[in-house]
Parts: C-alpha cells; structure tokens; sequence
C-alpha cells in the first residue's frame, strides 16, 4: 500500500484528521512566509547599514574639509609693554572680528629685550617698540627692511607719584628731593633711556642713579609707584593715564629731551605668515585703529 492510499485511507475512515492536517499546513505555510520576511527584513537592515556607514563617511569628509577652511592663521606680535592695553583691550579683537582667519598672539616687554629676543629666535611676525633704537637694530641685522617701518606714534615722558599723600617733588629739576626714585633700565627700557637723557641734560643723572630703582620695563616701574614702593618714577604719559592710583607731577622738558618718543611697527622678514602681518600692519594705520590709540593717549606721527 502506498504512502498515498495510506493518507486517503486515514482521511476517510477519520475524517476530523483533514481538519487538524489542514490547520498544521496553514501555520507551517506562515511560518514559512515569516523566515521569508524576516530574510527581507534582515537584506534591507544590511542594506542601510552599508549606506549609512558610506553617509558618514562623506559627513566625516565633509566636516574634515570644513574644518581645514576654518583653520586660522596665528601671527605674533612683539610690542613694548606700554601698548599692551590698548592692543588686548581692543585692537586685537578689531582686526580678529574683521578678519576671521587671522589670530594674533602678543608678547609684551621692553623693548630691548624683545629685540634681544628676535635676534635669539622669537618667531615673532610683527614687532613695534617704543624707540627708534631697537628697530633700527633690527634693520642694520636684516631682521627687517627699512622699506618696510612705519613710525606709526609718539609719546610723552612725565614724572608720576602716588595718587594718595603729599610728593616732596614738583618737577623734573628736583626729583632727587624723594626719597625713592623708580626708571626703567637704561640698558633695555627706552623709558629708562629717555629718562637717563632728561637728567643727564638737567646735570643730576649722578644724583637721581643714587635713589633708583631700575625696572624691567615700564609697566614696572608704573606699578612700583602705583602702589607706594617707590616715592616717584618717569613713564609715558599713556601710562600714567592708564592708572588712577598715579599723578602727573611734570612733563619732560622740551629742552631736556631733544629725542622724541616715536613707535615704529613694522612686520619681520623672515615672518612665516608675511601676508597676515602685513595685512596687521596695514590695519593698524587705519582711521579707526588710529582713533583707538589716540584714546589711549597715544599722539599720531606725522
């Protein structure tokens, strides 16, 4: 007998069989139909995955590529101490506003140890001191052209004391009447030479060296007598303005200091971002630029 006469012999003498058979295909045919869309299911997730992966990869791509045209360009400035206010107070953040790719990053010292510093390796971009002398050092070294200086301000020499308490001195003639005397070095602050050529004219430089304390820079000495260590002390007039806890007994005689106070800028040679330093340079004889010096006290070199 054969498997067939076997299945119509069951059905036939149990007919309640064919139902629970029937019922047994049906799930199986569903279960069947479920593995297919699973498979389906399983194909399209793999699919995704793919294009996802290849999507972030482009995002990825796209982000690399947007961040290099975002990449800025850090230019360094080598400023004497007494432009340090008026450059990170508002000048630096002037030019990054108008030029986004362009950073500027300020050292700020004497001018003769900043000099000093460039012909030892600074890589500084930009250097502006508050002589003639250092630049023009650097000029005669090659560290910049000639062409390239501009003798953008001048300054004024004064005589300050503390704000509170009476100065036993009045003027430039009788400053050795304090008890102490603060100036910027000599032999790197050009504060400290202004103030050395303004007493050696008066005939009392002798005296004065007797009583003094010699600064680093001027920013120095401003403190020294800002905050009562010293009895006097000679700074620029923008200084001097830049401090309330400071008076101006004085301003240098005219017949006393026969070299003016000028601030040459000027962008380095051998500057591994030119463009961006000129370009700084450039900004910094702008009306706007020149309004915010003058706002500092500063005079404008014509």
């Amino acid at each position: 007998m054969t498997k067939n006469t076997i299945f119509k012999e069951v059905i036939w003498k149990k007919p309640h069989y064919y139902e629970i058979l029937h019922n047994i295909f049906k799930k199986v045919r569903k279960l069947q139909m479920k593995k297919k869309f699973l498979a389906v299911l399983l194909a399209g997730a793999m699919v995704l995955g793919v294009t996802a992966c290849g999507s972030n990869k482009d995002s990825s791509k796209s982000t690399t590529e947007a961040v290099k045209k975002e990449e800025t360009t850090t230019i360094t400035l080598a400023a004497a101490a007494s432009l340090e206010k008026c450059y990170t107070e508002k000048l630096i953040p002037m030019f990054e506003k108008e030029n986004k790719g362009i950073k500027v990053e300020g050292s700020y010292d004497s001018s003769g140890k900043l000099q000093s510093q460039i012909e030892n390796g600074m890589a500084a971009d930009v250097f502006m001191s508050a002589a003639t002398e250092q630049m023009n050092n650097l000029v005669k070294g090659k560290y910049i052209s000639k062409g390239d200086v501009v003798e953008l301000l001048e300054n004024k020499v004064v005589l300050i004391a503390p704000k509170k308490g009476d100065a036993k001195v009045s003027s430039f003639k009788d400053i050795t009447k304090a008890d102490t005397i603060a100036l910027g070095d000599p032999k790197s602050v050009p504060a400290g030479q202004y103030a050395q050529e303004i007493f050696t004219n008066l005939k009392n430089w002798n005296d004065v060296k007797k009583k003094a304390s010699f600064g680093t820079n001027v920013t120095e000495v401003l403190n020294w007598v800002a905050k009562g260590s010293a009895s006097c002390g000679v700074v620029y007039a923008t200084d001097a303005a830049s401090n309330k806890d400071v008076k101006v007994l004085a301003e240098a005689p005219a017949d006393a200091l026969k070299t003016p106070v000028i601030y040459p800028v000027a962008a380095l040679k051998k500057s591994k971002n030119k463009d961006a330093a000129d370009k700084f340079v450039k900004f910094l004889q702008s009306e706007k630029a020149l309004k915010v010096f003058r706002s500092y006290g500063f005079t404008i070199n014509k």
